[in-house]
């Protein structure tokens, strides 16, 4: 009979290279509580391989609706991506697609980001449009390969890797090395490497704190490299946090998104 459930199982794609204290560990990463909306100014630096530097002045607002998020992202200068604004609506059904939509002001025009779009840049930055959305549990492998520390933190070190192609195709990465702090569940490093294998980003939250009882990222850096040569790199910082705002559900909505702030 084992042998039968087994043989049944591979067939049907159910067995996974899976490690269930990985998954406990990344299944309270995903419950952890980060508010009932959040409001904050981002500054998003652009650095590019010859050190040169571009900066956006970015307002975002997130709120959860059950248990879906909704994010949205509105550029407020320089010039040339002034009222652009982007939305998300993230869904906890991992059965159902992260809805995405881009408005660009010069065009008039608000782009739906269709599955196939989702892992190229966004907006230029080293983040990918598949980034700012979180990741579904049930499309991933997990596997705990030790704890280690990071600047006296501990943390634990786990690999995540995609159950299907589509998930490849959708993220652009075929593996991860995460890097989860111990004492709040955090995400403090990552190492992600493309379908293209010579090319891997490195992310680092390099400083987060607690406010109101939910622990907020105040700064994070995504490094693109080819090999050992670093090719781009975007730097965030969020600035004026606020926690449990009233937000209206209406502001979530691609109608508000073309009106602009």
């Amino acid at each position: 009979m084992i042998k039968i459930v087994l043989i049944l199982s591979m067939i049907l794609g159910l067995v996974y290279a899976d490690d269930a204290k990985a998954r406990k560990i990344m299944e309270k990463v995903d419950a952890r509580y980060d508010g009932d909306t959040i409001v904050q100014d981002m500054i998003m630096v652009l650095i590019d391989k010859n050190k040169k530097k571009r900066v956006r002045q970015i307002k975002s607002y997130s709120k959860d609706f059950g248990v879906d998020e909704h994010r949205l992202l509105f550029f407020k200068s320089p010039s040339d991506v002034k009222n652009t604004a982007f939305l998300t609506y993230d869904y906890d059904n991992s059965k159902k697609d992260d809805d995405q939509w881009l408005y660009l002001p010069a065009l008039k025009k608000t782009k739906r980001i269709p599955s196939s779009d989702k892992s190229s840049s966004f907006m230029g930055s080293d983040f990918s449009y598949s980034d700012m959305t979180d990741k579904d549990l049930d499309d991933y492998d997990f596997k705990l390969l030790k704890e280690s520390s990071v600047k006296g933190e501990k943390v634990w070190v786990i690999s995540t890797t995609p159950r299907s192609k589509e998930i490849i195709d959708e993220t652009g990465y075929t593996k991860g090395i995460l890097l989860i702090r111990q004492d709040n569940y955090m995400l403090r490093r990552a190492i992600y490497t493309l379908k293209n294998k010579a090319k891997k980003k490195y992310l680092d939250v390099s400083k987060m704190h607690e406010q109101s009882g939910v622990w907020v990222i105040d700064e994070m850096k995504m490094m693109s490299k080819r090999g050992k040569k670093m090719t781009h790199k975007t730097i965030l910082q969020f600035k004026n946090i606020q926690i449990n705002t009233p937000l209206e559900d209406a502001l979530f909505t691609t109608r508000r998104l073309e009106k602009g702030l």
